[in-house]
């Protein structure tokens, strides 16, 4: 059984598409801890399905590399097969990525390599495109640059909003995500760098 740590920022709706997959007994994995860089709404789901949860506040530490050396010291208490970034909207230091890489993996709401960054879905609308999409990759030290294990293509439909784009996008990484994590428990995908 694959053992997950999930670290999120925001209100978790992949993550709770996650607890309920792996809520299911034959489901290849289950969710072992979650994790947060501030007082995440999304945390709610974890206690919800009965799932730990820690908190390492990124402003409560002088730099990056601090704030990484605690979050790395909360995994490892938890010894996670893989740790799932889900909406975590901080990039982990170089020694954090070293350590755990390559399982770790992170789901995008672009067609990378297309509109890296924090901005994906905005920078999407911004630039014109006909379609967008969405992306799981496995972690590496540049931003959204890792190999990339699955994507799907979201057409941006005319009026779109960044809300309303975004909301088209999610169902899809939710998907993408539970597939990712089914085939990697069972060995259909290798992670590597």
């Amino acid at each position: 059984m694959l053992t997950l740590a999930v670290l999120i920022s925001g209100t978790g709706s992949n993550l709770r598409a996650l607890l309920e997959a792996a809520s299911h007994p034959d489901f290849p994995a289950r969710v072992i801890a979650v994790g947060a860089d501030r007082d995440a709404e999304g945390l709610a789901h974890a206690e919800e399905f009965g799932i730990p949860t820690f908190t390492v506040p990124y402003t409560a530490y002088a730099s990056r590399e601090e704030w990484g050396r605690e979050l790395a010291a909360q995994l490892d208490a938890w010894q996670p097969d893989l740790i799932v970034l889900s909406g975590l909207m901080r990039l982990l230091p170089p020694a954090v990525v070293e350590r755990y890489a390559p399982n770790i993996i992170n789901t995008h709401p672009a067609y990378l390599p297309e509109f890296p960054g924090a901005h994906g879905v905005r920078d999407a609308l911004a630039a014109g495109v006909a379609e967008t999409g969405a992306s799981i990759i496995v972690i590496d030290d540049g931003i959204d640059s890792g190999p990339i294990l699955a994507q799907e293509r979201v057409p941006v439909l005319p009026g779109d909003t960044e809300a309303t784009l975004h909301d088209r996008i999610k169902p899809v990484e939710r998907r993408l995500l539970i597939d990712a994590v089914q085939r990697i428990a069972t060995g259909d995908l290798t992670l590597s760098r």
